[in-house]
């Protein structure tokens, strides 16, 4: 039990910190990240996607190098 509350604390703080980095609503997806866990990664990572885009544009082309 206590596991399932360690866990759900550090995915609240690792999507707090990632959602910060990135400019989307950090609390709203620290709460999400404490009620949900790992489940929550493939939207995030789709959501932060998604604002990236936004953020550049669809027609811009990024290279990293």
């Amino acid at each position: 039990m206590i596991s399932l509350v360690v866990l759900s604390v550090i995915f609240s703080l690792y999507f707090y910190v990632e959602a910060f980095k990135w400019g989307m609503s950090a609390k709203k997806w620290a709460i999400a990240g404490f009620v949900l866990g790992p489940i929550l990664l493939p939207m995030f990572s789709i959501s932060r996607h998604i604002h990236w885009r936004n953020a550049v544009g669809f027609n811009n082309l990024y290279i990293a190098a």
